[in-house]
């Protein structure tokens, strides 16, 4: 069988134009670029380049935040991560730490003109450079009281916060990693929310435990409410939707608020917090985990390979998006020639060849008629032929000739080989298996002597697998002959 693959499924994202509107449009980028453009030669900063005291007020009205009795945090927010991103440029003043010192000067960035006037992808990695201020600011250590931190030189002593700052981030990256694969993953929400604590639970709770202890639900509660405050940062940026944890559900314990996880009710579950990645979110987590190293393919990327590249990349692609997938590789091909390419990337004995086929069989089943030339060229072919016919038949095709027994059982057998390694729904594989063995009287005499590398593994699984139990028994049997015929 095929070896292990990787398990991060593909994702789909929306088209490079649809994303940066949706980045253009985030509030925290859209109210830096305002104040960007806002700002000039009179702007004062201070040596750091942030926006003076005095600046502030006028800077929320600017915004629009005058009402606002957070607008002048949210002005200063949003500065920062126009400095930052390059949105403005700060000519640094004096900065010897005398009462003089000269403030900082204002002028336009270079970034800012590709807000409006560059490519898609300009305007992304303008984005993801404001992700980046604004996850570093997610996972700095929160300061209740800053007396209590202040060493005896009058600077911030980072041992006193007891933070750790690779282990914040690495933590908020796994949380994002969990969301990201249960948005794109078989089984999980898709693109519906996902209860806070759950997501908590994924980092703390061992898969093996089963109830959880006292202290496991404490660290359960303790990482909901710093997810809670991080979140609310993550989302005006437009990496999340996020409702936050009700408030009313807050309880003192010590000087730290914190949600009861243990008294979770399944119909009030919203009320601790709902969380999804919006579509920029996926293509900025994605961005994350490429720049970190992780595989984490996405739909399209295949569509300018070759036939070879395409069914094995397929190989860890759930259905619909192996069929994205194979519609973009086959646009701009033409049928016959697409049709050649994947039937000779589909031959082989090696241990991914069945699953291969498979996927050969899928795309072909997307190719017109125009296509049968290709098709009825491998008519004779001890791998393709089988697979050939299917696909002529099922297209009422005239003159197919039909198979020999011994093409029959093979194909019956690498087809098995194929589901097996699609690792798809066992009761699905159940009703093969019992279909192909109830089709054919003596099933299991024929398919030990098929000569497939796969052939012993397959009766095997049958074995298994087979609702009934005398059947089971006779695959079994066929599996050691098997095994005894060809010495493995």
């Amino acid at each position: 069988m095929a070896p292990d693959r990787p398990t991060l499924p593909p994702v789909q994202l929306h088209s490079d134009a649809e994303l940066a509107r949706a980045a253009l449009a985030a509030p925290l980028l859209a109210r830096a670029a305002r104040l960007a453009r806002w700002a000039g030669p009179e702007t004062r900063v201070g040596a750091g380049g942030e926006l003076v005291d005095e600046q502030l007020p006028a800077a929320a009205e600017v915004l629009g935040l005058t009402a606002d009795e957070d607008g002048e945090a949210y002005a200063s927010e949003a500065w920062r991560l126009a400095v930052d991103t390059g949105l403005v440029e700060v000519e640094d003043g004096d900065e010897d730490g005398d009462e003089g010192d000269t403030p900082g000067t204002v002028a336009p960035g270079e970034n800012l003109g590709l807000l409006t006037g560059g490519a898609p992808l300009d305007v992304l990695g303008i984005w993801l450079d404001g992700l980046d201020v604004v996850f570093a600011d997610a996972t700095a250590p929160v300061l209740d009281d800053l007396a209590d931190v202040i060493g005896e030189d009058g600077e911030i002593d980072f041992e006193l916060l007891d933070w750790n700052p690779e282990e914040e981030a690495e933590f908020l990256e796994g949380v994002l990693g969990n969301l990201y694969l249960l948005t794109v993953g078989e089984g999980g929400p898709g693109e519906g929310p996902v209860p806070l604590p759950a997501l908590a639970a994924s980092m703390i709770v061992p898969d093996d435990m089963g109830e959880p202890t006292d202290d496991v639900l404490e660290q359960v509660s303790e990482a909901m409410m710093r997810l809670d405050e991080q979140f609310r940062l993550l989302e005006p940026i437009g990496l999340v939707e996020y409702q936050p944890v009700d408030e009313a559900l807050m309880v003192e314990e010590g000087e730290e608020p914190t949600a009861r996880i243990d008294e979770v009710d399944d119909e009030d579950v919203t009320r601790y917090g709902m969380v999804r990645l919006t579509p920029l979110g996926l293509y900025g987590v994605r961005a994350r985990m490429l720049e970190a190293g992780v595989d984490a393919p996405a739909v399209g990327e295949l569509a300018d390979k070759g036939a070879d590249v395409l069914l094995d990349g397929l190989a860890v692609y759930p259905e619909p998006a192996a069929r994205a997938e194979t519609v973009a590789w086959l646009a701009g091909r033409d049928a016959v020639t697409a049709a050649r390419e994947l039937l000779a990337a589909a031959r082989g004995a090696d241990a991914g060849s069945p699953l291969r086929r498979l996927h050969c069989q899928q795309a072909l089943s997307l190719v017109g008629a125009d296509a049968e030339p290709a098709v009825r060229e491998v008519l004779d072919d001890a791998e393709l032929g089988g697979l050939a016919r299917v696909w002529l038949a099922e297209r009422g095709a005239a003159d197919v000739p039909a198979p020999s027994e011994s093409m029959i059982f093979w194909l019956a057998i690498d087809t098995i080989a194929a589901q097996l390694d699609a690792r798809g729904d066992l009761d699905e594989l159940r009703e093969l298996i019992e279909g192909l063995t109830g089709r054919h009287s003596g099933f299991f005499d024929a398919a030990w002597r098929v000569e497939h590398p796969a052939t012993a593994e397959v009766l095997e699984a049958m074995g298994r697998l087979h609702p009934d139990k005398a059947a089971a028994k006779e695959a079994r049997k066929a599996a050691f002959k098997a095994r005894s015929r060809t010495g493995s």
